[in-house]
């Protein structure tokens, strides 16, 4: 193999797929990244078996072949390189010299055939959408998570597929993110079901979508593939490994009758929560809501720490009303929604609260016991 790429596009693709790499690996093959030359492109893989991220960039291709290479090393090498272009090259012993002068180095690999095998889909079926619709969805959701471990089928974000209506949602049972786009295209009945991406797929994925293209999405019982480009001079495709595992009935934790209802302006929201929040503690982590008529008080009251409250005006015609919440479960939503204004509605004070805003979009939270 021999190629001669800009340091932009090698740096690009490595930077695409070296963070699947863990810091130990069981396996020597799972340091590496595959590096496959052929065309007018260089293909970089990395996989930790689970996950696999490879990225297609231009270069000039003298001699196509495949080799791997220790990816981070690579990396760190090329990015401190003072030169626009870099020639690489490996020979029948897997050694790859980084060629650009005055600099000269040399990595050992290993043989691409030990690279584990890239899972592949039936004919590449799967629907499309904006990159930029997809990672949105992801965005308003994937906050809300579960890091419990034994509650396994909460680690992720589940895609679910109906009648041609994408819902994302996360939750980790004390507070729920929803939001559903319809698809433009047909899906095939294949796809109807829950699909459980795992946490460290959705960050990839997220770290990969633009705001340029399209994703095609291609599912199967196990595996998710996530193919994006914005141009023909780059490609990105993700696989990963689904979370085996049945996702819980969301739409039933939606309360469907609330009794009061308030909009809020977010950001002014947002800033009060924030405030507010420093003067909590880990016995004491509740902000309390009072809304009144056009008002909203926020108030803390820590007794090891202090005490605070805010005002802001707000639209709200209902009978005077109290609420707890953990403020980080008010402060993540709102600090990814891009909206203005947001609904926040209510049914008593043992109840959940829903956030809304004009997209379909729902967030659903616990409240704490006011003290």
């Amino acid at each position: 193999m021999k190629v001669t790429i800009k340091k932009e596009n090698l740096l690009e693709g490595l930077q695409t797929v070296q963070s699947v790499v863990g810091s130990r690996t069981t396996l020597p093959i799972l340091s590496n990244a595959l590096l496959k030359a052929e065309g007018d492109n260089l293909e970089l893989v990395a996989t930790d078996l689970d996950l696999c991220v490879s990225c297609r960039v231009e270069a000039k291709v003298e001699v196509k072949g495949a080799t791997t290479v220790p990816v981070k090393k690579l990396f760190a090498l090329a990015r401190e390189m003072d030169t626009f272009e870099i020639e690489l090259s490996s020979d029948e012993r897997f050694v790859t010299t980084i060629k650009a002068d005055p600099s000269i180095f040399k990595l050992k690999g290993l043989p691409p055939e030990e690279f584990p095998p890239l899972q592949s889909f039936k004919e590449e079926v799967g629907f499309s959408l904006p990159q930029s619709s997809m990672r949105r969805m992801l965005k308003w959701t994937s906050y809300a998570v579960s890091t419990d471990e034994t509650r396994y089928v909460l680690n992720g974000v589940c895609l679910s597929i109906k009648s041609g209506l994408l819902s994302v949602v996360a939750t980790d049972g004390r507070r729920l993110a929803l939001v559903e786009e319809q698809l433009k295209e047909k899906v095939p009945l294949d796809f109807s079901g829950n699909y459980i991406l795992p946490t460290k797929a959705v960050n990839e994925l997220m770290r990969a979508l633009s705001d340029k293209g399209e994703v095609l999405i291609t599912l199967s019982q196990n595996y998710a593939g996530f193919s994006l480009a914005e141009d023909s001079k780059k490609s990105i495709k993700i696989v990963t490994k689904l979370i085996d595992g049945v996702y819980p009935n969301f739409r039933q934790v939606i309360p469907q009758d609330v009794k009061e209802k308030a909009k809020i302006d977010r950001e002014e929201f947002l800033a009060a929560l924030k405030r507010l929040e420093i003067l909590t503690s880990e016995s004491s982590n509740s902000v309390k809501l009072t809304f009144s008529k056009n008002t909203l008080t926020l108030s803390v009251n820590s007794p090891e720490i202090g005490e605070g409250a805010e005002r802001i005006a707000v639209v709200y015609n209902g009978q005077e009303f109290s609420i707890a919440f953990n403020p980080r479960f008010l402060i993540e939503p709102l600090s990814v929604l891009s909206a203005d204004e947001i609904e926040f509605s209510f049914i008593d004070e043992l109840s959940p609260g829903v956030i809304r805003i004009q997209d379909p979009f729902v967030y659903v939270v616990m409240p704490m016991r006011l003290s």
